[in-house]
């Protein structure tokens, strides 16, 4: 079995208020297009059965394509920089 190594104790990470945010931020914007859409079908047919249907088929297709969207995007120079890191082995050496 293996012991853990020792490592240097590592600075807690705080994100940003507008990182803690974001994910709020999706959620609310795919809240509104959907809201958008039942209020489109409600005005179209008067039916709120058929609006409620399609506001939850519009809030979950938009929801994942505004989160496809996020992940397409091009990483931080800090991002890299944290992935570069963990890439490493413990030790320093490769086996």
């Amino acid at each position: 079995m293996t012991h853990p190594s020792d490592q240097t104790p590592q600075e807690p990470i705080t994100p940003s208020r507008r990182e803690r945010l974001k994910p709020l931020e999706l959620i609310g914007f795919s809240g509104v297009l959907a809201v958008f859409a039942g209020l489109i079908v409600l005005m179209g047919s008067r039916s709120f059965v058929l609006m409620l249907i399609f506001m939850a088929i519009a809030f979950i297709v938009s929801l994942v394509f505004v989160a496809l969207l996020g992940l397409g995007g091009k990483p931080s120079d800090e991002d890299v920089a944290a992935r570069k890191d963990l890439n490493k082995p413990q030790g320093g050496d490769w086996h």
